[in-house]
This record gives structure tokens, C-alpha cells and sequence, in this order.
């Protein structure tokens, strides 16, 4: 499948490889800040890559070596923002983009150096799983900045890391490292910054030789016991799926034959 992007959507790019894409947010000059339109493009997106049959799992990443996303860009809230009916209509975006990002039936790895803040830590959150390197910095400024988080985003920061943490991140509105982010769940996996890549890359790649059905259907169950469950998803029927597919009597050959399974998603 390819993936064509308007002016509106140059600052995300796509680079699919091995059953793996990789998404950028590309605005390196602000550190990878979202603007309005950069928000706007996210659920399209994710649901283009949710649909390729050829990606197994995506890795969103920020563009260079310097920060995953340092937020929304600020200079824009003196306009789209500037009123009660323009924060919502901002905030509608941002939170259409992070559901985007949680829904996506397939698995999302947040590929994190650098900073990692408030809207940027917003699309990390609502990643599946998330990879930092030594040099990661979190923190939501939304008390500092006097603006409303998005009520509904707030049931995915809360999901991953758990209400008293979410609480001490919006009240103080403090940064933490990447040793306290790894501490209290919120990276999976902390490495040094020269093995951010390969681990990350690692990780994608061992998950997509999976089985995707059975990927599918955790996923879906996963997000049910959370809270954060897309409102179509039926994860019992997902799971019945996996027990009728050719997957399932590729798992079971290979089991036997001692040999690694290859998985079709069939």
C-alpha cells in the first residue's frame, strides 16, 4: 500500500519495512511539535496502516536524533486557541489523534528519546508500548499552561499508568526522567541511546512474527479490562476467531514438527 500525504500532512511521514511501519513526526526545528493539522492527520492515518494487510505492528517515532515530541505547538494557541470554542476544537483533535493511535487494532511501539511532553507524551501514552533511551524526558505542563486536558485522553494516561501517578503528573506538572518514567510503568524497555533503535527495532520485529489474530484479540481483551476499549470491539469473538483460523493449525504444526511457526494472519 502507499501512503500519499497533502501539504496539510507533510510533517508525518511513513516508512514501511518487513511488516513493520514506521511512523515520524516530522518538525524537527520545534522539536517535533504537533500543529493543528498534524493532529488532524493522525486518525486517517492510523486508520490507512490499520487496514494494510502487509504491517504487522508500528513504531511512531519523532524525525531525527533529538526528541520524540516535545507537545502542541505552542504558537498556535495564541489563534486556534485563543477561546473556550477554539481550545475544544483543539482539544477535540488532539483526542481524536490519541484514540487513533490506542484503537489501532495492531500493535503501536513509542520509539521515545529526547523530549516527550504534554501532547507528545499524550500520543506516547496511548502507544501500546513504549521504548526509551537514558536521555527521555516526560511530563505533561497543561497546570503551567492553564489549559484543559482532553477528559477522554484522560482514561489513557490514567490506564497506563494508574490514577495516583496520573494525579502527581497533572498537579505538579513535573518532568521525570527516564529512570523514574521506566520505575513507575510508564517505558517498558530503558536502554541506552545508541541501542534505542536496534532494541526497538527488536521488539517490533518478534512481535510481528506472531501470530496477529491472537495479537488482535489480546490486545482487544487487554483494553477491555482497562477502560479503553474501542466501542466496536468484541473481544470474546475475537478470540473465537483465533481458535478457527489456519494460524492456530500452523501454531499447533510447528509446535509438534519443533520448528518456528509462520503466521498469515488466516
Amino acid at each position: 500500500m502507499t501512503y500519499s500525504f497533502s501539504s496539510a500532512t507533510s510533517k508525518l511521514g511513513v516508512s514501511p519495512s518487513g511488516g513493520i511501519a514506521t511512523l515520524s513526526i516530522d518538525n524537527v526545528a520545534k522539536h517535533n511539535a504537533v500543529d493543528l493539522e498534524m493532529w488532524k492527520a493522525f486518525p486517517s492515518l492510523m486508520q490507512a496502516l490499520d487496514r494494510d494487510p502487509d504491517i504487522r505492528v508500528i513504531i511512531l517515532r519523532g524525525a531525527g536524533q533529538a526528541s520524540f515530541a516535545s507537545g502542541a505547538d505552542i504558537a498556535e494557541f495564541a489563534t486556534v486557541r485563543a477561546n473556550a470554542e477554539g481550545g475544544r476544537l483543539y482539544e477535540a483533535a488532539n483526542e481524536a489523534a490519541f484514540w487513533a493511535v490506542a484503537h489501532c487494532s495492531k500493535p503501536v511501539i513509542a520509539m521515545i528519546r529526547g523530549f516527550c511532553l504534554g501532547g507528545g507524551f499524550g500520543l506516547a501514552l496511548s502507544c501500546d508500548l513504549r521504548v526509551a533511551s537514558e536521555s527521555a524526558v516526560f511530563g505533561i505542563p497543561a497546570a503551567r499552561l492553564g489549559v484543559g486536558y482532553p477528559p477522554g485522553a484522560m482514561k489513557l494516561v490514567t490506564a497506563a499508568v494508574g490514577a495516583p501517578a496520573a494525579k502527581d503528573l497533572f498537579f505538579t506538572a513535573r518532568r521525570l526522567d527516564a529512570k523514574e518514567a521506566h520505575r513507575l510503568g510508564v517505558v517498558q524497555r530503558l536502554v541506552q541511546d545508541d541501542e534505542l533503535e536496534s532494541v526497538t527495532r527488536a521488539l517490533a520485529e518478534g512481535i510481528a512474527e506472531n501470530a496477529p489474530l491472537t495479537i488482535r484479540a489480546a490486545k482487544a481483551a487487554i483494553d477491555e479490562a482497562a477502560g479503553v476499549a474501542h466501542p466496536n470491539a468484541d473481544s470474546v469473538a475475537l478470540a473465537d476467531i483465533c481458535f478457527d483460523s489456519a494460524d492456530a493449525v500452523e501454531g499447533r504444526e510447528a509446535f509438534l514438527q519443533k520448528r518456528r511457526p509462520v503466521f498469515t494472519g488466516r
